[in-house]
């Protein structure tokens, strides 16, 4: 029988315990492999500031309170927060008033890596001085900043205490592997794969519902938090197919040379196919009447914009031609964001064992890789009703 190493079991623990993006700063951390989503960001600033320009303002005396949730570990999220405050500083200057202060919480789960984001964090400016010397003060933030730490599926803050709620590339990750999926007697059962993509109509069903319950438990929070004339803008992945198990980028990178890598494992005996078997990857991607149908039946928020933006490949490379490079940024993209989970599942020794079989399956499809794999995402811009 093979070896199923020295480690824990995903679906024995709560999810919410272990999961982050891979911490640190070293080659396959998410600080170092998320140029991608900050490159899909920056494209979508022009929503974003759409949706900024819908909260409503508050009295100058009260703190604006900004919530990034899924902060994770990397500058973007930095960036997202200077982004929002020096629009909406812009927006108090233009009706003459001066801007108030602001707060910024960097939310995620507790097993995310914050000594690493808040390394980053630039320390705060001279707070003696004006709004404007403060926003031009070079390598000084213009706002507080704390950490909360906890799931976004249940309360996270005080009633009516947000004015803005922002989340980008977080809420396609669901709680939980749905337990139907793992369920052996289940017809939702997803026998030899470790993801949606290819499966079942069964285990589609299940993982959609698991998304629904997710998202709908994620609006009722936030519609308790948010102030009133608040606004949230939402980003995940999306797809735009009407088939769950066609997942478009999302089954590219983890229902192809990530899937062949585990079935690499157990055909040379390194893993059971039971092992394999009960290793699933919690991410759905929606599309837009999953999303639209989840919002309409909470009915708390209003949809100012609901659309799928075609963000672009999660591939950054400096050498499109050199293969090598494709292979190895898939193998530590795919190990910054799923390698936490991985590693609990089998072990680090056969983390590593799986991740280089990524990243040599990457390298033989290099070429296709660059043409192929390419995200979309659900862009959603929401006020309370």
């Amino acid at each position: 029988m093979a070896p199923k190493g020295d480690n824990v079991v995903v679906s024995s623990i709560k999810l919410e315990k272990i999961f982050s993006m891979k911490g640190g700063k070293g080659e396959s951390s998410y600080a170092n492999n998320s140029q991608a989503q900050a490159i899909h960001a920056r494209s979508m600033l022009h929503l974003l500031k759409e949706t900024l320009d819908s909260v409503r303002l508050s009295s100058p005396e009260v703190p604006f309170v900004a919530v990034d949730l899924g902060c994770s570990s990397g500058s973007n999220t930095i960036y997202i927060i200077d982004v929002i405050i020096e629009h909406m500083t812009k927006r108090y200057e233009a009706l003459g008033y001066d801007p108030p202060e602001f707060s910024a919480f960097f939310s995620d789960l507790p097993s995310n890596d914050f000594n690493t984001l808040f390394q980053l964090i630039p320390p705060m400016a001279n707070h003696g001085g004006s709004m404007e010397e403060t926003l031009a003060a070079d390598n000084h933030r213009s706002y507080f900043a704390a950490a909360v730490p906890g799931s976004f599926y249940r309360r996270l803050f005080p009633s009516r205490s947000v004015d803005l709620f922002h989340s980008a590339f977080s809420l396609h990750w669901l709680s939980q592997v749905p337990e139907s999926v793992l369920d052996k007697r289940s017809a939702a059962y997803n026998k030899g794969r470790v993801f949606i993509h290819g499966a079942n109509e069964s285990t589609a069903i299940a993982y959609k519902k698991q998304f629904q319950t997710d998202l709908a438990s994620f609006l009722r929070s936030r519609a308790k938090e948010l102030k009133k004339g608040g606004s949230m803008f939402l980003v995940c992945l999306g797809r735009t197919t009407v088939d769950p198990t066609d997942e478009s980028g999302p089954g590219l990178l983890f229902g192809t040379h990530f899937q062949d890598a585990w079935d690499d494992l157990v055909q040379e005996g390194l893993i059971t196919s039971e092992k394999r078997d009960s290793f699933n990857i919690p991410v759905y991607a929606s599309s837009l009447q999953d999303f639209k149908e989840v919002v309409e039946a909470d009915g708390s928020f209003t949809i100012n914009k609901l659309e799928i933006f075609k963000g672009g490949s999660p591939l950054v490379v400096s050498e499109p031609d050199d293969a090598v490079e494709v292979g190895r940024a898939l193998a530590n993209s795919c190990r910054s964001v799923a390698g936490v989970l991985v590693d609990a599942h089998i072990g680090d020794h056969l983390g590593n064992e799986l991740f280089s079989r990524v990243e040599k399956r990457g390298t033989s499809q290099a070429k296709e890789l660059l043409e192929k794999l390419q995200f979309f995402h659900i862009v959603a811009s929401l006020s309370l009703v």
